[in-house]
């Protein structure tokens, strides 16, 4: 029992319930002063500013905004209890000059009653396997034009790196002249080359010097190539060197391929697609490591098979110099998202951990 401003004396209920307002009346001040703070990049890789040394991976967050928080298509449920402002960068699903459906679709508003089908496709383009998950989304896309014209201006409060990906040098041109018209220098982190996607059936060996060679010097944003294992990517390493790139990112998703044990079909509509999630985490540590040891000194952004602060330190030990969010941390399957606050926390934690983090010289 306590006395209150007017000599009465309160319950202890009473006491515990402005408690708790106070408490998230501070949280909520502590954010706002956070959200000042992080206006400004505080981080350098290279040309790249991020806010600090955690960012998120392409695909995971969609557009990096919902059409619904009710059902957050193209978005981790998760995602809608973490501020992603406080990223260091969000990384946009990748984008193709034209809208894609890939082997999912591009429809970006859901019904609650359109769900059953929704989750059928999802069964079609993505599987949980041990340790992580198969997946071939092919690239679905609502277009370019359509995420600067709807979905962009209203991730202004995040610092974006905007995923793209095309067939052709033509193709990335078109995107980068595309994202110079609508976003102003140095208002996005960069621009991210996705040319190593094992979901859309095309040798990128073909055309990747050429893109770096037409596409890089048109952007007016620094540009991040992604790095697959399962190509060569200390030769595309030293390609992205050459041509002006300004960071890399390692790495993409690993081949894989799941069979159904009683026909032999493909899990997947694709037949192929790529490995995520924990199991790939040491092959993410070697490739870091090998391009280190390379002597490639462009800043690697690490992503694979992150969920925790030791995951994210051995990865700097590794030859990181910033770390990447991608389904370790954001998927679940579909009944585990009821865990979704809890999984919200940790990611959380882990964001206050590494705001302001520096890694351990090498």
């Amino acid at each position: 029992m306590r006395e209150n401003g007017r000599g009465d004396v309160e319950p202890g209920a009473v006491q515990a319930v402005r408690r708790e307002i106070v408490s998230l009346a501070q949280e909520r001040n502590l954010r706002l002063v956070r959200a000042d703070e992080t206006a400004g990049p505080h981080v350098r890789l290279g040309d790249v500013k991020l806010r600090n040394r955690l960012v998120t991976s392409s695909s995971l967050l969609g557009y990096g905004v919902a059409n619904s928080k009710l059902i957050p298509y193209g978005m981790s449920p998760i995602s809608q209890l973490v501020p992603l402002d406080r990223f260091g960068a969000v990384t946009t699903r990748t984008l193709t000059v034209e809208p894609r459906e890939g082997h999912f679709t591009n429809k970006d508003v859901w019904s609650l009653r359109e769900i059953p089908g929704l989750l059928k496709y999802y069964g079609r383009a993505l599987q949980q396997v041990d340790g992580g998950w198969l997946n071939a989304f092919g690239w679905c896309n609502v277009g370019i034009d359509a995420y600067l014209r709807d979905y962009y201006p209203r991730t202004r409060g995040q610092n974006t790196i905007i995923s793209v990906g095309g067939f052709s040098a033509e193709e990335f041109v078109t995107l980068v002249d595309r994202i110079n018209a609508a976003v102003p220098a140095g208002e996005i982190a960069a621009v991210e080359f996705n040319v190593s996607c094992h979901n859309v059936n095309f040798d990128f060996n073909a055309i990747i010097e050429s893109v770096l060679s037409e596409a890089v010097p048109r952007s007016n944003h620094p540009v991040i190539l992604k790095l697959s294992p399962d190509y060569d990517y200390l030769e595309h390493a030293k390609l992205a060197a050459r041509h002006g790139v300004s960071a890399l990112t390692a790495i993409n998703t690993v081949k894989g391929l799941r069979l159904d044990p009683r026909t032999g079909t493909p899990l997947l509509a694709n037949g192929f697609g790529g490995v995520s999630g924990r199991a790939i985490k040491p092959i993410g540590l070697r490739v870091v490591s090998e391009l280190r040891n390379a002597g490639v000194t462009l800043p690697i952004i690490a992503t694979g098979g992150i969920r925790t602060f030791d995951d994210c330190r051995e990865y700097f030990w590794a030859g990181a110099d910033a770390v990447s969010l991608g389904s370790a941390s954001w998927f679940a399957s579909f009944p585990g998202y009821a865990l979704s606050p809890l999984y919200a926390v940790r990611i959380r934690s882990l964001l206050r951990r590494m705001e302001g983090y520096r890694p351990p010289r090498r």
